[in-house]
């Protein structure tokens, strides 16, 4: 016979499904008038029950539900090991500060050594660098693809070179072939920034799974959420023991939580200057942090796993309708290209104006905000020109003559599950008509031919 417990578990649980069906059912959508935003989050009664059968349980920090996530995560993502955090922010945090651990001898990171980053990037993927007091070298992208210049950054490695940080822009794997050849052949860590790429795909394989440590972000904006998360991926076990002591306080020992005694000698070890069989839950190996998630983020992430493959099918589905509906305007616009070999699951549609063009970026911005189209610019622009960064050490690999053009000409829209055929359509015919009246208040202010009628 079931407990009163358990029927009572049952009765909450099947109450709170119904209760997402009513609360969150979809919408109908009236152009000009319902918002089209660049992203959002997309889920049912799933995520809503799990999270509430999670809360049931009461298990606060990370538990059954996160270790069940970094398994089936790892084996999404093709890694072996999977550390969840607090957020994308954190886990870049921890994939650079890992590099920096006693523990790794001759080949850690120190202070003035140089890491390879983008201009264009997101202040995230730099913000590391400057926070472990490594100096920042700024490499330019190219266009179409909005990815790093592999020319570029092969010529900006120099003698205090260690690293190579870049994210993948708006899911578009950057040349993995290059770069990960570069830092072969230069000894260097890459660490990949897959915050906006989970699911994207290289020469067949996934991203995140080319360099020596990479990051994953659960915010609501990403392929999948948890409200707010992330997570730090690595084939190496050692790395990810170094990243778990940076994210649980910089402590030594590596029980899970709520558990003792893992390795059978909690009170066996003599470090640093500390007695001999000093508590090893009370032993620091790094200067760390506490940026663990709790079980209940996990349990959203778990039902959102689900329907991953989903998701990234409709973020394909819905780039192609935008790259076919405004291929027209591609004398105006400056289109979005995979790299090549490369399938990306997008995170957004980048777009330029062309120089010339009868409009600027942000005429067309104002444009689409104005027909409650959402829009964002490229990040940073050019990362340098922003107000927190002005007084920086840091290294120019070039004069970032594209950086700058992103910062005045770019901008992106969105592809992710949430958009519609009949929203994305709305987004092509609001641009298309933009264009259009332009280019008729363009020839009608243009002079007349000599001889033309009065």
């Amino acid at each position: 016979m079931p407990t009163r417990e358990t029927e009572l578990r049952q009765q909450i649980l099947e109450l709170v499904g119904e209760y997402a069906r009513v609360a969150f059912e979809s919408k109908p959508f009236f152009p000009g008038v319902s918002p089209v935003p660049v992203s959002g989050r997309v889920f049912d009664g799933r995520e809503v029950t799990t999270l509430v059968e999670s809360a049931l349980d009461f298990w606060l920090t990370a538990g059954p539900y996160a270790a069940t996530f970094e398994r089936e995560f790892a084996r999404v993502c093709g890694v072996r090991e999977v550390s969840l955090v607090n957020s994308g922010s954190s886990a870049n945090l921890l994939a650079l500060s890992c590099l920096t651990s006693p523990m790794l001898g001759e080949r850690r990171l120190v202070a003035g050594d140089e890491v390879l980053t983008v201009a264009t990037g997101f202040p995230t993927t730099l913000n590391p660098i400057i926070q472990n007091r490594l100096v920042p070298v700024f490499v330019d992208v190219e266009l179409p693809t909005y990815n790093v210049n592999v020319v570029e950054l092969e010529a900006a490695i120099g003698p205090r070179t260690r690293a190579i940080m870049i994210a993948h822009t708006l899911g578009n794997p950057f040349n993995l072939e290059v770069v990960q050849a570069l830092s072969r052949k230069h000894q260097l860590y890459l660490i990949e920034d897959c915050c906006d790429a989970i699911g994207s795909r290289y020469d067949g394989k996934p991203v995140g799974t080319f360099g020596d440590v990479a990051t994953a972000s659960f915010y609501p904006a990403h392929h999948i959420t948890m409200g707010e998360g992330g997570a730090v991926l690595t084939q190496s076990p050692k790395l990810k023991r170094i990243i778990d002591s940076f994210r649980d306080w910089g402590r030594d020992c590596w029980c899970d939580p709520g558990k003792y005694n893992t390795c059978g000698k909690r009170y066996g070890f003599q470090l640093g200057a500390l007695p001999c069989g000093y508590d090893h839950k009370y032993t620091y190996s790094h200067i760390g942090y506490n940026l663990k998630l709790t079980d209940m983020q996990a349990a959203i992430g778990v039902a959102q796993l689900e329907k991953l493959e989903a998701f990234h099918r409709a973020r394909r589905e819905n780039f192609a309708t935008l790259s076919a509906g405004l291929a027209n305007l591609a004398e105006f616009l400056i289109l979005p290209e995979a790299t090549p070999r490369s399938e990306p699951s997008w995170f957004g549609f980048p777009l330029s104006v062309r120089d010339g063009a009868p409009f600027s970026r942000d005429e067309l911005v104002q444009h689409l905000e104005q027909k409650k189209i959402g829009t964002r610019l490229l990040f940073g622009g050019n990362l340098l020109k922003q107000p927190a960064y002005r007084e920086i050490e840091a290294r120019r690999a070039s004069s970032l003559e594209v950086a700058d053009f992103i910062a005045r000409s770019s901008f992106w829209l969105g592809v992710y599950p949430g958009l519609t055929p009949r929203k994305l359509g709305y987004v092509i015919d609001s641009l298309q008509g933009f264009v259009a009246e332009r280019l008729a208040a363009r020839s009608q202010s243009l002079p007349r031919a000599a001889g033309g009628a009065a």
